[in-house]
């Protein structure tokens, strides 16, 4: 199957907030993601009319991480936010090195501490990681200098080692973690 066509680019991705005023103070004063929409609507959703409060968040490219809050605390309780207690559930944002370090600079400034934050070096990248205030995890990763040099390869071979992996081939193949 030839694909032609594909998405251009994340336009948002969105999530539910427990306190919209916290969301805004970390993703725009903490983060530095400007707030560029909020939205109030009443609408009728899945059978039920519900009252909600969407905020939009941009990322350099235009893209956006959204936040939902419901004015019902009924739909509140039915939409989240609960996230599950996990390292591997977390959004992952690209910056440069520079951009890393000031988000570093502005988390030790908020006083966010481990283990609500902390630093991965995965080797083609290093992440630094901090929590939200409803406990979602985001990364901020700037990829090594090398990394892209190895960019041709790991497409040209992504399907074999899944299936290899699949296979019960559990060997390790990253060649910066042993």
């Amino acid at each position: 199957m030839s694909i032609k066509r594909r998405p251009s680019r994340l336009h948002h991705t969105a999530y539910v907030s427990k306190d919209l005023e916290k969301t805004r103070a970390f993703y725009e004063d903490v983060i530095g993601l400007p707030l560029v929409a909020t939205y109030t609507e009443k609408d009728e959703l899945f059978g039920k009319e519900r009252v909600y409060c969407h905020c939009f968040f941009e990322l350099a490219d235009g893209s956006a991480l959204a936040f939902f809050q419901f004015a019902d605390p009924a739909d509140q309780a039915e939409f989240g936010p609960e996230i599950p207690e996990s390292p591997f559930i977390h959004v992952a944002l690209n910056v440069d090195a520079a951009a890393q370090a000031e988000i570093e600079a502005r988390i030790a400034s908020a006083g966010i501490e481990e283990p609500d934050t902390y630093v991965l070096e995965h080797g083609y990248c290093r992440s630094v990681y901090v929590k939200d205030p409803d406990g979602m995890i985001l990364e901020f990763t700037h990829d090594a200098a090398d990394a892209a040099a190895g960019d041709a390869e790991r497409r040209a071979s992504a399907r074999a080692e899944l299936a290899r992996w699949l296979g019960g081939d559990h060997r390790n193949n990253n060649p910066y973690r042993h």
